[in-house]
């Protein structure tokens, strides 16, 4: 080696670690949660590529965008997160569904769900969804 520096063993170049699910659609009906959301999932280094406030427009943004993530209420003016939950399974978008409601009050419709899992509001943050994808 004529560089005259000794070849480090091991090290390899300095990597930032990003989410590997990085790209976020927040469905909604309540602008103050997606804006809190939207401020939490930024900070940790996702994008936030749109926001729907019910589940027609929730399906549209999603075809357009392609999310890595859906983060999705499970009570929606036009619908059920849970319905929105099935038609987006096979999308490629994984979903996490949130409610303000507790976890016993879903059910077992939580369990037959394709979402990867759930969160509950008042829990939400960075590590919540990284445990879950």
């Amino acid at each position: 080696m004529s560089s005259g520096t000794p070849p480090s063993l091991g090290a390899g170049p300095c990597v930032t670690i990003e989410p590997m699910y990085r790209t976020v659609v927040i469905v909604d009906d309540h602008a103050p949660f997606r804006a809190s959301a939207r401020k939490l999932l930024e900070v940790e280094g996702f994008e936030v590529v749109g926001e729907a406030a019910d589940a027609s427009s929730a399906v549209e943004i999603i075809e357009r965008f392609r999310p890595d993530v859906v983060l999705l209420d499970v009570v929606l003016p036009d619908g059920s997160g849970f319905d929105v939950a099935e038609r987006l399974a096979g999308s490629g978008s994984r979903v996490i569904l949130v409610s303000s409601r507790d976890r016993s009050d879903l059910g077992s419709r939580l369990l037959r769900s394709s979402a990867v899992g759930f969160v509950p509001k008042d829990e939400l943050s960075a590590e919540a969804l990284a445990e879950l994808l």
